[in-house]
């Protein structure tokens, strides 16, 4: 292998944005895209009030939220019949294949860091409009 093509250390300063499937606007940070990882990505991502994603699920990927700011509402399940609510501090995980829908309903900005197993970041995403309906916006 030559030094050029061995992986290194690398710093990213979140500055671009990129809009995802979800419906919400990610701050770049650690994807294959970025950095090459193989395994993991991590972005963080700021729910402007009254945000909304569209509901969704991640394939054959894990989730793990960290909230920095604020809270986020997620309703989560086969049909979103469950409900929590994370507030700033703490940490939330979300299973492969979980049907999600996370919302900031307050008036103030929500911001999390977000880390998946998945390291091209946007790859396993899939929009589950069948079930937008089921919470109110």
């Amino acid at each position: 292998m030559s030094q050029s093509s061995q992986p290194t250390c690398r710093i990213v300063r979140p500055g671009d944005t990129y809009d995802g499937k979800q419906g919400f606007s990610y701050f770049a940070g650690i994807a294959a895209e970025s950095v090459g990882s193989s395994g993991i990505c991590m972005h963080l991502l700021t729910i402007p009030p009254g945000g909304r994603a569209k509901a969704h699920k991640h394939a054959s990927h894990e989730t793990a939220i960290y909230m920095l700011s604020g809270e986020a509402h997620t309703w989560y399940g086969e049909r979103l019949e469950n409900h929590v609510v994370v507030r700033a501090g703490e940490m939330f995980y979300i299973p492969a294949g979980v049907p999600h829908l996370p919302a900031n309903l307050s008036d103030q900005p929500a911001s999390a860091v977000i880390a998946r197993t998945d390291p091209n970041e946007q790859e396993s995403v899939i929009l589950l409009p069948e079930l937008d309906g089921l919470v109110p916006a």
